[in-house]
């Protein structure tokens, strides 16, 4: 259900771009975003972090794509968004004691040190890579293409990733349940 909460603006990004065009749909995606924003903040009293950028960015590139009347800014918001997670996940690996995947999942799953550098690592080249993809599509195939790419494309490949994390995890957790059994 929280994945569907967060994909809410791009849901309707998509929905309006099938009605409209890349301006409704621009417009829709900027108003679904504030709405998320407002609706967690009044029911949960605080905002996602990316909830947030996602906000501003569309505010600045969405903007810019109204007020030019170029789709072009538009296309660069996913790029955006994912160079900015994935220099958050690298500076926090670099700069920090706790990599921000490790303060986010710690909790929940104890593994080596090693380990939590590999998996920040594969989320770093994760985010750069859908970045780069995203450039891609948006500037080698038409408008429709990216749209789909967007809702589509950055959904199956988030799965896909997550389930190869999940692996990756699971091999932790039988050491982790074996150890525990002796």
């Amino acid at each position: 259900m929280k994945l569907l909460a967060d994909l809410f603006p791009v849901i309707l990004f998509f929905i309006a771009y099938q009605l409209f065009d890349i301006y409704v749909a621009t417009a829709t995606a900027i108003l679904a975003a504030a709405l998320q924003v407002a609706y967690n903040k009044l029911r949960h009293g605080k905002v996602e972090t990316m909830h947030w950028v996602t906000l501003g960015l569309l505010v600045v590139f969405g903007g810019l794509t109204l007020v030019l009347r170029d789709p072009t800014f538009i296309k660069w918001k996913p790029t955006v968004v994912n160079w900015l997670f994935g220099f958050a996940f690298l500076f926090s690996q670099m700069f920090m004691k706790r990599s921000l995947l490790r303060r986010m999942m710690d909790h929940a799953v104890t593994l080596p040190d090693n380990a939590w550098w590999r998996l920040n690592t594969a989320w770093v080249s994760f985010f750069l890579g859908m970045g780069l993809l995203n450039l891609y599509v948006a500037y080698n195939y038409s408008e429709e293409v990216w749209v789909n790419f967007k809702l589509f494309g950055f959904l199956g490949l988030t799965v896909l990733f997550m389930l190869a994390q999940g692996f990756y995890l699971a091999r932790f957790m039988e050491e982790e349940k074996t150890t525990n059994e002796d």
